[in-house]
């Protein structure tokens, strides 16, 4: 038996979020595309609490919070996580004891990388962790901390301005006295500070940070949204005022009864409402978009090589998926080649949904045969991924499930049903049956699929084979291509060539 402990491990890193309502480590292992998160652990603490009156950091959390980073530190350390790095948002940034708390961590932790963001500098790692996920994002960033709300212009994938406001949840709470109508206006002329937010008019609002997602996921509760992730979900402008304006009005008791509310925040909640709402206003966005990256991912972005960063992120995390659970590495390729003549796209994003399938097309094949589409549908719709929208969730998970001969009306299938508009489930029911037929043929190997040619000519499918190649019009192969046929509305036909 080999020694474990000689079996390298892949290279990891570590980054605290050291804010004013909680303190959290994050361990990225890997340097992909799309972060990989291997261990995730927050502690509220409420150390920016208080900071509004006092100037001061909470004296309670004080030292709960040097407890909390010593085992954070020792976690990082025993997960060989390095580099391992501090960064400390507004209420260190702003307390006057600050530079004292920053002092007796590196006492407690000699040698421990700490680093004090500036508001800039918060607001340009936020906007570098959405970029992850949201390559071309064009619009207005928000990224609600409890001491501070981060403001970033972006423009088709660039950080064109950025600005750090003074009103967090916590914050704009403590300025408010608690009441939610001073709350807005206190929101309100502070936005009214920076008049280039009015840029991100009929464009999208990105909202990344704790309490905005705990309102998204009351409004997925609310609704019964088919899956269960946050990141890439979306609100039009009305629903999302509407969802701020319900929480914004609803007492401590009401809250408690909605479903999908956090215990832990509940006190935050009307004023994170209020913050979305007037920003809304603000910005004049068309959309509400949210992201689970944020500063955390763009400080692991800034590891990663440009040409890393370069990559699509649905595609990279398509590939991922192969490379953990595929068969042969060469296949994906040759499959997109052997489909493209039966899937004339009209543009870029549809066709990198088809690359995406055929990547993700074999990750059932070390399942039990009995659940390998339940399985693969399953593995792509949950799957981590900064770039996958649910729409891609969707369609990527049903091409892998029908590869494997799912019927499109299996129970599990049903979050497709709910995410994909009639056009969008037919093209996935196309290819995956033409990715069955494939399958079919060459049994997963590029050399007996390379023996095979897919060709449309007019009202006819046309399925060529090379005789000695070890292919053959069986009775399945038959069944199949006839099946492609029906689905494309072609005659199918099948022609042998020595």
């Amino acid at each position: 038996m080999p020694d474990i402990r000689s079996i390298p491990l892949a290279p990891r890193c570590g980054v605290v979020d050291l804010g004013s309502n909680s303190v959290r480590l994050v361990v990225f292992e890997g340097r992909g595309r799309n972060p990989q998160a291997i261990f995730n652990e927050k502690a509220v603490l409420g150390l920016g609490r208080g900071l509004q009156t006092t100037g001061r950091l909470n004296d309670d959390a004080i030292g709960p919070a040097l407890t909390v980073l010593t085992r954070y530190h020792a976690v990082a350390h025993a997960m060989h996580a390095d580099p391992l790095e501090v960064v400390a948002t507004a209420a260190v940034r702003d307390a006057e004891n600050g530079p004292a708390f920053v002092a007796a961590m590196q006492e407690r932790i000699p040698g421990l990388r700490i680093r004090i963001l500036t508001g800039e500098e918060e607001a340009r790692l936020s906007a570098d962790g959405v970029l992850l996920g949201f390559p071309g994002a064009d619009g207005i960033l928000g990224d609600l901390g409890g001491g501070s709300l981060e403001v970033v212009r972006l423009t088709e994938g660039r950080v064109m301005r950025a600005a750090s406001l003074p009103i967090g949840a916590i914050r704009l709470a403590e300025r408010a006295g608690g009441e939610v109508a001073r709350a807005r206006a206190i929101a309100e002329a502070e936005l009214a500070k920076h008049s280039w937010l009015a840029e991100g008019g009929g464009r999208d609002l990105y909202l990344v940070g704790g309490a905005w997602r705990a309102l998204a996921r009351m409004h997925m509760a609310q609704t019964g949204y088919p899956l269960a992730i946050v990141h890439h979900y979306v609100l039009r402008r009305e629903e999302a005022r509407d969802l701020a304006g319900v929480v914004m009005a609803a007492s401590r008791r009401v809250l408690e009864r909605m479903p999908g509310a956090p215990q832990k925040r509940l006190g935050d909640m009307p004023f994170a409402a209020v913050a979305m709402r007037r920003l809304l206003r603000a910005t004049g966005a068309a959309r509400v978009v949210f992201s689970a990256n944020g500063l955390r991912e763009g400080w692991y972005s800034r590891l990663l090589p440009a040409e890393v960063r370069a990559e699509d992120p649905m595609l990279a995390a398509a590939r991922e998926l192969a490379t953990a659970w595929g068969r042969d590495p060469q296949l994906p390729p040759a499959l997109i080649a052997w489909t493209d003549p039966i899937f004339p796209e009209q543009d870029p994003a549809t066709r990198a949904l088809r690359e995406s399938a055929c990547w993700v097309s074999d990750i059932g094949s070390h399942d039990h045969p009995e659940y390998r589409a339940e399985q693969a549908f399953l593995r792509v719709l949950r799957q981590h991924g900064a770039g996958l929208d649910h729409h891609a969730r969707a369609f990527l998970g049903l091409c892998a499930a029908l590869r494997y001969e799912a019927e499109p009306v299996a129970p599990y299938l049903a979050p497709t049903r709910a995410l994909l508009d009639v056009p969008t489930f037919r093209r996935a029911e196309a290819l995956g049956a033409a990715l069955r037929l494939a399958y079919t043929l060459c049994g997963g190997t590029p050399a007996l699929l390379a023996g095979t040619r897919l060709e449309r000519q007019g009202s006819r499918l046309v399925l060529r084979l090379a005789e000695g190649t070890g292919v053959f019009a069986g009775e399945s192969v038959l069944r199949r291509v006839e099946q492609l046929g029906a689905v494309l509305g072609l005659e199918a036909v099948v022609e042998v060539a020595g």
